[in-house]
């Protein structure tokens, strides 16, 4: 029988697989790889990669995850595929007619998704559901729908419903909330000193409204609210604040681990997530070393995590689209609208 997989995704620095990181799959069996640009060339390179690690963990549902939202946090952009319009664009297109930003997002969806699965790719790690609330850092900006709440919600679903009927997961970030941070937690931990009361209604909102989302993933920033000590990402009072107050029941992976707003060790900050009570930590370095430290810290996905991942699973439809199409028809929408 197979072991279980460790609760935890790893990152890899070329475009294809050493033999050293060959044997770490191999004998560690993490749930997932998290792809960025670097390994990334072209069609045949990438479909050649995710099959390379798939079969050196044994498992040909292996999850592989990219960053790809659109704007610029897109890694499938060196000219190979389509580039891909921000949020924020979709955002202004809802200010003009809120039905047709609707559509064209469900549409730019659908090719984006479509895109990643003829990869053999996973996820891409979206919808960014934060508010972009003035005076917030620009870490988010562009990346966000706007700042109320309802349109966030409803552009949200179009993401989501896009991306499962294509094959692909959808998680929504980065919950509970990215909306006040005013520095980039990149570099440093943000701090938010908003009250439950406040949160609940703001911030809080889009999260809640798409509790239905199959995953999403966990952000660095410490609400004092809550936990003065830990990032949420660490933080077991705002993990049980996600279960319950906004009613998730979906998988929960972290943001990376491996990001400046947390302190300690790799291992420590593996533990600690873990520990929280999330479901899978990621740590997408791609450091070998780095590696197979956080994979000594990681422990089997629990019951609980298994049954969550096979329900996120069991939502996947098989929607094959003309992807180049589809793109085509969104720009030309916006290109009729006057939006750059």
């Amino acid at each position: 029988m197979a072991s279980t997989p460790l609760a935890l995704f790893v990152g890899m620095p070329g475009l294809e697989l050493s033999a050293d990181e060959i044997a770490f799959f191999r004998e560690t069996n993490p749930y997932g790889l998290f792809l960025f640009r670097r390994n990334l060339d072209n069609p045949e390179q990438a479909k050649r990669l995710t099959a390379q690690f798939r079969e050196a963990v044994g498992r040909d549902d292996a999850a592989v995850f990219i960053d790809q939202e659109g704007g610029r946090v897109q890694r499938l952009d060196n000219g190979r595929w389509p580039s891909f319009r921000s949020f924020g664009s979709f955002g202004a297109l809802a200010q003009k007619d809120f039905e047709l930003a609707k559509r064209a997002l469900r549409l730019s969806s659908q090719a984006m998704g479509a895109m990643m699965a003829e990869l053999n790719i996973d996820s891409g790690c979206t919808p960014v559901v934060d508010m972009a609330l003035k005076g917030m850092h620009e870490v988010i900006g562009q990346r966000a729908f706007g700042a109320d709440t309802e349109m966030i919600a409803a552009l949200g679903r179009e993401v989501i419903a896009g991306m499962l009927e294509t094959g692909e997961i959808p998680v929504m970030k980065h919950i509970p909330g990215y909306g006040r941070v005013t520095v980039d937690p990149h570099f440093t931990c943000p701090v938010v000193d908003a009250s439950l009361e406040d949160l609940m209604a703001t911030d809080f909102v889009p999260f809640i409204r798409l509790k239905d989302t199959p995953w999403a993933m966990v952000a660095h920033l410490i609400f004092t609210a809550f936990d003065a000590e830990r990032p949420a990402s660490v933080s077991p009072i705002i993990c049980e604040l996600i279960r319950n107050q906004l009613d998730y029941d979906g998988v929960l992976i972290t943001d990376c681990l491996s990001m400046e707003a947390l302190s300690g060790t790799w291992p420590e900050r593996v533990t600690r997530a873990l520990d929280a009570g999330y479901d899978i930590a990621l740590h997408s370095q791609g450091d070998l070393a780095a590696s197979q430290a956080a994979a000594r810290a990681a422990r089997p996905l629990s019951e609980a995590s298994l049954k969550r991942i096979a329900a996120a699973n069991a939502k996947r439809r098989k929607l094959r689209v003309d992807v180049r199409a589809l793109h085509a028809e969104v720009e030309e929408i916006f290109a009729q609208n006057g939006i750059a």
